[in-house]
């Protein structure tokens, strides 16, 4: 009952007559039945695609109900050029605002792979991930200030909320500066409001108090929608929220004069319509017009049949509680209302309400057949091929197969597959032509299937940074050698002088232009809304760069140390490195993450955790220069391409020596080819960023025992080899070392797998493959700390020398082991 005596004694806004709110409100009796209409559409889109799951027709279901009038009261004030990054529970206000259909619903929920049909992702994500295509066919922009968009979902909670951050500060950025040259396509005087949704128990989340309160801290248009149903599946609010109670939590975030920053922090019941619709009338005008950020606090909502298709809510809930979500069901009470108010009657609802029925099992049956009627055909095609292939001893086999097959009541692809596959198996040694025809088809299909789920990691267009010319660096007779940071700050200075849509942000980085001095009076020179801070906060640093790309930007965010990027990862790994493929190709954001790392000293300065980067961001290019030219060479690559990029700077590269080239802001170094940095004749050393200057003095060192070592610097993981130029060292030396400061096993481990196994290096060795890499420790402090913690010039030596020692003990005798 604690929950019924909490909202018992709250005040009620008075109650409007007919005439006053529609006066109020500027919306029309026709405006009112359509949002009543979509909202019985949406609760039976709801109910119909439950009933799918439990049919068997569709693996799962996650969907809206209980938050259909909210959302449609938020549609009207929702224009063209704002965007939305929400919640799972979102269904209503994209159909409200034309931006999903019902049955784009039920082909998301059948995971329908054609994107004509299933828009948002080509069936590869779950039902209630919602998200509009900004690009056209060929990766360039659509004008989105004449769209409603959705930056595409992704489900782990509060995750939306870190890209909402730059989405927001896009539209100040916008306003503020006049001089952005590709404004057209994204903005009008930052006239947009980022809409973010989220759903109450998500809002415990780190990732939400970070992101609202970098939103206040930079004052930017967000309006920040959370949809309270009072638990997170089976968990209440008292076990969610300090006091039970999150619009009491958020009042430190609440602007109390104008001069302050913060948000307008509101609240209202999620059943009460034309409260709904009148706060978000006003709210969204301070939000657009006074840039003004809003939290509205909706509450006393309900969650019909439980949080998904995996179970029910009657588990948990108890009865008074049950039986108050039906008396609240926030559909029955605008029905209510809309009686109450005289301006509709009981006839014309039971209208709507039917209509809304058969549109949506209408909507329905046009999804399944769209979907069925791909999968039958192929089915068919298989089918006969099999029976009319006469194989002797194997046709009690075939019979079997095709029985199976044919009693699959809803087949999917997998099902005909292992049929094809299993009766290939069984008639290897038959000839016929039948059989090769689903062979054909078997090869065929492969390909298809590659398209319908592994396209799009990265961009397939001619945009792709992969097509990015490969402009070698010039010099003449005058340029100097500078330290490696003058280097960087040359060329960041020439990169924001030529691309006004570049951005650079992160902790330190405007005003002592970053702790290693790259960007050292930058912010003098292009202004704070070019070069600026940001407090310590590498989620939504990242969420920020995001954002910002999806609104034609191009971020380059800095994580200090590349030890810190852990703080980012879910969002890089889930985000980020997901977007285009979880969009199939619809969406993208080029951002490029300026990070540090390698050769310091100390647990967290020197870090390398290559492995888990690379297996945590497949979807975003990893650029590990080994010194700051090179590195300007791959900036300039992921500048002209579009696609995300992390660049990791060596750290004890800003104070070392190099030649500065004349064409710094025009070379590139392109992604997924290495650079043999000494040639040898005896063993191949593979390696990167730091370990190059240890590898290459190592191989100076062995030249004293008559080894020759080949030295090849990988330059980017992520892609590696493209041109597989490493295979062709090994068929020279016959033996290889990979070396880097990851973990035993990690980076090295990667890159063995791809030469020996990909490259097929294996055939050219003559000796055992060897690595070489950190202890499985963190580095410990001082000099004497990195000595004994990250493989050294001697420990490469010595890893070589023992290698030709235990080839050839008598030439290479053993020296001290």
């Amino acid at each position: 009952m604690l929950y019924l005596i909490k909202y018992s004694n709250k005040k009620r806004t008075r109650k409007l007559k007919a005439q006053e709110f529609l006066e109020k409100s500027g919306l029309s009796k026709a405006e009112i039945k359509q949002d009543y209409y979509v909202a019985c559409l949406s609760r039976n889109t709801s109910d119909i695609g439950r009933k799918e799951v439990f049919m068997g027709k569709a693996k799962f279901g996650i969907f809206g109900g209980g938050k259909e009038v909210p959302q449609v009261a938020m549609s009207h004030y929702f224009n063209n050029g704002d965007l939305r990054s929400g919640y799972y529970r979102d269904q209503t206000l994209m159909f409200r605002i034309g931006a999903m259909t019902p049955q784009q619903l039920f082909a998301q929920l059948y995971a329908h792979t054609d994107i004509n049909h299933e828009p948002v992702s080509g069936g590869r994500l779950m039902t209630g991930h919602f998200g509009t295509r900004l690009l056209n066919d060929d990766g360039t922009w659509k004008n989105l200030t004449k769209l409603k968009n959705s930056s595409t979902d992704i489900s782990p909670t509060a995750a939306q909320m870190p890209r909402l951050v730059g989405m927001a500060y896009a539209s100040k950025l916008y306003r503020e500066n006049k001089n952005i040259t590709n404004s057209e396509n994204f903005s009008i005087n930052g006239n947009e409001i980022a809409y973010g949704t989220i759903g109450n128990a998500s809002c415990a989340e780190g990732m939400f108090f970070e992101a609202v309160n970098a939103i206040g801290v930079m004052r930017c248009p967000a309006f920040i929608s959370i949809w309270d149903d009072g638990y997170g599946i089976s968990v209440p609010n008292e076990i969610q929220f300090t006091k039970g109670d999150l619009f009491e939590l958020l009042q430190g975030f609440k602007k109390n004069t104008p001069e302050d920053s913060g948000f307008i922090v509101e609240q209202v019941s999620g059943w009460d319509y034309p409260n709904l619709v009148l706060t978000y009338k006003k709210l969204s005008k301070i939000c657009r017009e006074l840039h003004v950020p809003v939290i509205l606090h909706v509450n006393e909502l309900t969650q019909p049949g439980g949080h998904s298709t995996s179970g029910s809510h009657e588990r948990y809930k108890s009865k008074e509680r049950l039986d108050w979500e039906l008396a609240y069901d926030c559909n029955k009470k605008m029905r209510e209302w809309m009686l109450q108010s005289e301006l509709f009657v009981e006839s014309e609802l039971l209208e709507i309400e039917n209509e809304s029925l058969n549109q949506a099992k209408d909507e329905r049956n046009k999804a399944w057949n769209a979907y069925n009627s791909d999968i039958n055909k192929d089915k068919e095609y298989v089918l006969n091929l099999i029976k009319n292939c006469k194989i002797g001893t194997s046709e009690t086999k075939t019979d079997v197969l095709c029985s199976e097959l044919s009693k699959k009541l809803f087949p999917q692809r997998s099902d005909i597959l292992k049929v094809a596959k299993e009766f290939m198996r069984a008639t290897l040694n038959e000839q016929n032509e039948n059989r090769d025809a689903l062979v054909k088809w078997h090869t065929e299909e492969r390909k298809r299937n590659h398209q319908r789920y592994s396209s799009w990691l990265h961009a397939s267009t001619l945009l792709s940074a992969i097509h990015v010319k490969e402009i070698p660096a010039t010099f003449d007779e005058d340029s100097p050698f500078v330290d490696g940071r003058e280097i960087l700050q040359d060329f960041f200075h020439k990169i924001l002088t030529k691309h006004p849509e570049t951005l650079a942000f992160g902790e330190d980085v405007g005003k002592i232009g970053d702790v290693n001095q790259a960007f050292s009076g930058l912010q003098d020179t292009f202004g704070e809304s070019r070069v600026f801070d940001t407090g310590i906060r590498e989620c939504t640093i990242v969420g920020q760069a995001i954002g910002l790309a999806l609104r034609g930007f191009r971020p380059i965010a800095e994580i200090q140390y590349l030890d810190y990027i852990m703080y980012a990862l879910q969002i890089l790994s889930d985000d980020l490195a997901t977007l285009q493929y979880r969009s199939y190709g619809g969406q993208k954001a080029p951002v490029i993450i300026r990070t540090r790392g390698h050769r310091l000293e100390g647990v967290w300065h020197s870090g390398s955790p290559m492995s888990t980067i690379i297996s945590s961001v497949r979807g975003v290019y990893v650029c590990v220069p080994r010194n700051m030219t090179q590195a300007a060479g791959m900036y300039n690559t992921l500048l002209q391409g579009d696609e995300p990029g992390i660049v990791i700077e060596c750290l004890n590269g800003y104070r070392k020596k190099e030649r500065l080239p004349t064409n710094l802001d025009a070379f590139t170094v392109p992604l997924g080819k290495v650079e043999t940095i000494k040639e040898g004749t005896d063993i191949s050393i593979i390696t990167y960023g730091s370990m190059c200057t240890i590898c290459l003095e190592a191989a100076e060192k062995l030249l004293e025992y008559n080894i020759s070592a080949e030295v090849i610097d990988v330059q980017t993981l992520l892609p590696f080899d493209l041109n597989h130029d490493i295979v062709k060292s090994l068929a020279k030396t016959n033996k290889v070392l990979f070396a880097d400061e990851d973990v035993p096993g990690g980076a090295t481990a990667y890159m063995m797998q791809k030469v020996l196994e990909e490259q097929n290096g294996y055939y050219h060795l003559d000796f055992k493959p060897k690595t070489i890499h950190s202890w499985a420790h963190r580095p410990a402090y001082a000099t004497d700390g990195d000595y004994f913690s990250k493989p050294n010039m001697d420990d490469v030596v010595e890893y070589v020398y023992k290698m030709f020692n235990e080839d050839n003990p008598t030439k290479f005798p053993a020296m001290y082991w």
